[in-house]
This record gives structure tokens, C-alpha cells and sequence, in this order.
């Protein structure tokens, strides 16, 4: 197939990017290159610095290339940001995600496969969380991403996209060639690297008083190959599964202080902590019952400990210590 990644410049979008050639699949990545690295695109793969909000572009784009499929990972995702700035969110997460859509429809493109994530949910009723929970979520990150999962109903219902949406829980972990390089750096692993080989001074958790055994957050981390692995299958059976929703994740939680100390195993480095009150919009805990990927997707995550991710991860970070502007 010809799939169009969005955001494959950006940490899961590389790695899917990744995973879909070693299929003998052919991709084009479109990305603006705002948050996502050059280096991160695999050399296989076209490449065209676009932004979503260019419909001109992207019109560009779906005519010069034959496209049977589109993975949309293209998203601003932090949670604090999102609390402060929710109309960046709503435009980047919802209204660029609509201008793709129709210029999918504009050139006979209806086959769809959307990054959502497990924030769509908010504070959760019953653990691990099944894809039939309530969607209530409690920031403007989640609240966007759940809009357009919505907006994609409607387009099946009216124009035939056939799509499938991916609630992933806590990506983690690298491959060989591409891992996370964020700037600034908000996720749990580089930061703990970065503490780790002595390029910030300690970890900051964001509180200690939440309803867990240890106090801090508890979630449930995935690997980012296994993430990639699930799109693929859902691409290449897209029919059988249009309109569905699958949650990605171990269906296991590991508290803040837990990947702390993984962290400190596999690097064999004392991390510094200091503490610090809760960020708003964070839920206690979040874990997925991936019991629908496994079933019917056939699904089944290769790297299930939290060890595991860790170390993939650790890997990626000794090979890359600055990230890709280090590369």
C-alpha cells in the first residue's frame, strides 16, 4: 500500500513510518517539522514539510502521490499546555485533522487511521478501562482528541471513510534507529535519561497525594513498536474494522516512583528527586483493558515489562545522548 503518515517526523509517527517499509509498504511522510526532527524520517521514505492548515499543499501532495491510506499522527499532546492554551489545541488537533480529511475526500482517499489517546476517557470509573467507558475527559488535550474522533463518525456516516482510531496509553520505549526527542522534554523516560547522565540536576514528580499505593500517578506504558505494530495490521484490514476503536497498552500500571526505579536498574545511575503539587489535568491512574486488540486485531504487545520498554529506551538514549540535533 501508499500510506500517507502525518507527523512522521515526530516520535510514533517515525516509528510506524518505520515498521510499515519493513512491511513493503511505501510511505510518504508529511510533516511542518515544528515539534518532529528531519533525522527521525527513515530514509526510505518521501518527505514533504507541509502544514496541515496548507490546503493548497496538501492538494499538492494527494495529487502527485498515489495514496491508499492515511495515519494521522500529527497532534500537539501535553496536557499542561492544553490547559493554558486550548484554542491552539482545538485548531492543531481538530481543524487541521478536518482540512486532511477533505482533501482525502477532494482525491478519492478514504481509508483513515487516527492517533487518539486513553485522555479521551478522564478520570476513570472502572480499571483497567474497556473502550465502552465513558469518554468524559478532563483537559483540552483529551477533549480535542475525543471532538475528532467524533467528526470521524460523521465522515463515515456521510462521505464512506472507513477509519480506525488507536486510544494509545503510554508510549514509551525506542526502536534501533528512532526514539523520543522532545524540546522542551515533558515525557517520563528522557527526562529520567537526562537525570540519569547528569543533563538536569533531578526529577520532578507532580504529587504525591494521589489514590494509589504509593501516592504518585499510575499508568499503563506501551512500547512504540507494538504501538506501530497494531496500525499496520489495522491499515492492511481496514474494512473489516472500519468504525472501530481499539485501546493500546499492557493492561498494567506502573506508579511514577516504579519507572523511577526501572530507570535506575537499567541505568545503573541513582536518580535525584525532587517533589512538587499535581499538575492540573492529570488522572490518578490510567490503564487499558486492551483485551479488543488482542482479540480481534490479533494484537499482542512483544515488549510487556516495564523493563523492557526502559531498556529499549536507555539504548536509544546512549546511541543519541543530545537527540537527534546531536546525531
Amino acid at each position: 500500500m501508499n500510506i500517507l503518515v502525518t507527523g512522521g517526523a515526530g516520535y510514533i509517527g517515525s516509528v510506524c513510518a518505520e515498521v510499515l517499509i519493513d512491511r513493503g509498504h511505501n510511505v510518504i511522510v508529511l510533516d511542518d517539522l515544528s515539534e518532529g526532527h528531519r533525522e527521525a524520517v527513515d530514509p526510505r521514505a518521501a518527505f514533504c514539510q507541509v502544514n496541515l492548515h496548507d490546503e493548497v499543499a496538501l492538494d499538492t501532495i494527494f495529487r502527485g502521490n498515489p495514496i491508499d491510506a492515511v495515519m494521522h499522527f500529527a497532534a500537539l499532546c501535553l496536557v499542561e499546555e492544553s490547559v493554558k492554551k486550548p484554542g491552539l489545541y482545538y485548531r492543531a488537533n481538530v481543524a487541521a485533522g478536518i482540512n486532511l480529511l477533505d482533501a482525502m475526500l477532494r482525491h478519492g482517499v478514504k481509508r483513515f487511521i487516527f492517533s487518539s489517546t486513553a485522555a479521551t476517557y478522564g478520570e476513570p470509573e472502572t480499571t483497567p478501562i474497556p473502550e465502552e467507558h465513558p469518554t468524559r475527559p478532563i483537559n483540552p488535550y483529551g477533549a480535542s482528541k475525543l471532538l475528532f474522533e467524533r467528526i470521524l463518525e460523521e465522515f463515515k456516516v456521510n462521505s464512506g471513510v472507513d477509519y480506525v482510531t488507536m486510544r494509545y496509553f503510554n508510549a514509551a520505549g525506542a526502536s534501533q534507529k528512532y526514539g523520543e526527542d522532545h524540546h522542551p522534554e515533558t515525557h517520563i523516560l528522557p527526562i529520567l535519561f537526562e537525570v540519569a547522565l547528569g543533563q538536569r540536576p533531578a526529577f520532578q514528580i507532580f504529587g504525591t497525594d494521589y489514590p494509589t499505593a504509593d501516592g504518585t500517578c499510575l499508568r499503563d506504558y506501551v512500547h512504540v513498536v507494538d504501538i506501530a505494530e497494531a496500525h499496520a495490521i489495522a491499515v492492511e484490514r481496514i474494512p473489516r474494522f472500519s468504525g472501530r476503536v481499539f485501546n493500546l497498552g499492557n493492561s498494567r500500571g506502573y506508579s511514577v516512583r516504579e519507572v523511577i526505579e526501572s530507570v535506575e536498574r537499567i541505568a545503573s545511575r541513582k536518580i535525584s528527586v525532587n517533589i512538587s503539587p499535581r499538575r492540573p489535568g492529570d488522572p490518578a491512574s490510567l490503564v487499558a483493558s486492551s483485551a479488543r486488540a488482542r482479540h480481534e486485531l490479533g494484537w499482542m504487545p512483544k515488549y510487556s515489562s516495564l523493563d523492557s520498554i526502559v531498556a529499549s529506551a536507555w539504548a536509544w538514549k546512549q546511541r543519541f545522548p543530545k537527540g537527534y540535533r546531536g546525531s
